[in-house]
């Protein structure tokens, strides 16, 4: 089975989303991904975390506002949706100017976020594209 994922990296400004930028590969679905089990969105504080597939954080429960992230997973270098049909947005501080922005992450997607964000909460909604 080929298990290439997509990637939504957090960092540079562009004029469609603040802060993000998405490299696409194919989708895998109904799986586990780098250590975070389906159906699951996992958080790794480091690249080490990420590297050897060990999470430090997960959330699953889809909620109608945002969970404050704990210190398992608030700052994440990287953020795993291993979901297939739900989105989960993340909210983050651009640490520069404290202001507080948002990215959604597809299904099959990794968020990842440089030392200039820090990501702060989640929020998981059933539904597969982001607007």
């Amino acid at each position: 089975m080929n298990m290439t994922k997509r990637f939504a990296i957090v960092g540079a400004a562009t004029a469609a989303v603040a802060a993000s930028a998405l490299v696409m590969a194919p989708t895998a679905s109904a799986d586990s991904y780098n250590g975070c089990t389906y159906p699951r969105v996992c958080f790794y504080l480091t690249t080490s975390d990420w590297n050897s597939g060990s999470p430090n954080a997960a959330y699953q429960d889809v909620t109608t506002g945002y969970q404050n992230l704990g210190a398992n997973s608030r700052g994440a270098d990287r953020v795993h949706n291993t979901r297939n049909d739900d989105r989960a947005y993340l909210r983050y501080i651009r640490n520069s100017t404290g202001a507080t922005e948002y990215i959604c992450v597809l299904p099959n997607v990794t968020a990842v976020f440089t030392s200039a964000y820090t990501v702060t909460g989640i929020r998981i909604d059933t539904a597969a594209t982001c607007p």
